[in-house]
């Protein structure tokens, strides 16, 4: 029954094709950093969500790479498939509501929605950061720049976008760079920090980053597997270390981690982790699969792609 279940869903997702998983990446033997982050994980509140497909009715869908939602409860998704448009709006019940994008982007990477309900998007290959208005128009196309030609693999430019209060924009730019850069509303560059390097301020692929209402600056820094903190113009604060975090979400006095065992290969077995911000103690974790963007919707619930078997998931509160 729960395999029909599941065909069900992925044919009405438009992934049907893949509905043959990637093989399983091979598990290395774990490590002390990684006995100690499952022990961790181990000991922290479960949190009582399910997991299950999001569906795009009628869509075929490639790889999500990352998802994101809004206020009234839709949920964007940004998709590498060339069979629909990248950036995909959906309803709780799967319904498409609208979609654009087709042939602005080479690999889209990041999406996110700001708090006045805006759309903004990162392309990891030609490193530009689009804002949209919520039905697709282009408001703002900054052309980050700086990454080298040629684009090995497309994987050469911008991972993520942040917000602060002053409506400054931060963006992480770690394909090729060891970045961190800040915009103004208007697309005006301020400044940029980070060197490559694992010290502080030094990144190895900074592939996430978001603010705090303190406005503290976060940024995944995935290979070098932590968390690095900053205040806005780049000053070191400190960091966590809780493996290969590959998605951030600020959510109030909480940070949200996406992530896995730093030794093991991308798209193991990971934890979305639900990390307290005062403290840096974990509050929550819940098993996850398919480790890469993820986002908290304003009733609790995560969303999280490209998924186990690139099936993006909603962790829905049990009933």
């Amino acid at each position: 029954m729960r395999h029909s279940l599941l065909s069900a869903l992925l044919a009405m997702s438009g992934v049907a094709a893949l509905a043959q998983a990637p093989p399983v990446p091979a598990q290395k033997p774990p490590d002390a950093a990684e006995t100690a982050l499952r022990a961790a994980v181990a000991q922290a509140p479960p949190i009582p969500l399910e997991p299950s497909a999001i569906v795009a009715a009628g869509v075929e869908l490639g790889m999500v790479s990352w998802v994101s939602s809004a206020p009234d409860g839709t949920a964007y998704l940004l998709q590498r498939g060339d069979k629909a448009d990248p950036v995909i709006a959906v309803d709780r019940a799967g319904k498409v509501l609208r979609s654009w994008g087709k042939g602005r982007y080479v690999m889209p990477h990041a999406i996110r929605v700001d708090p006045q309900g805006r759309v903004w998007t990162t392309d990891a290959a030609s490193s530009h950061v689009i804002k949209y208005s919520p039905t697709g128009d282009v408001l703002l196309d900054i052309a980050v720049g700086g990454q080298p030609t040629p684009c090995r693999n497309n994987f050469c430019g911008t991972t993520d976008i942040a917000f602060a209060a002053n409506g400054h924009l931060f963006i992480a730019d770690g394909y090729a760079n060891a970045r961190v850069l800040e915009y103004t509303a208007d697309g005006q560059k301020v400044r940029e920090w980070g060197t490559p390097g694992s010290g502080p301020g030094q990144f190895v692929l900074p592939h996430s980053i978001q603010i705090d209402r303190a406005g503290v600056v976060y940024v995944a820094d995935r290979e070098n597997g932590r968390v690095q903190r900053f205040d806005q113009t780049g000053k070191y604060l400190g960091e966590w270390v809780y493996g290969k975090t590959f998605g951030l979400k600020a959510d109030g006095a909480f940070m949200w981690l996406s992530t896995q065992p730093l030794q093991q290969a991308n798209l193991s077995p990971g934890w979305l982790l639900k990390v307290e911000i005062a403290t840096g103690r974990l509050a929550g974790a819940v098993a996850a699969g398919g480790i890469h963007g993820m986002d908290v919707m304003a009733n609790g619930e995560l969303l999280l792609g490209p998924g186990p078997g690139f099936v993006p998931q909603w962790y829905r509160q049990v009933r």
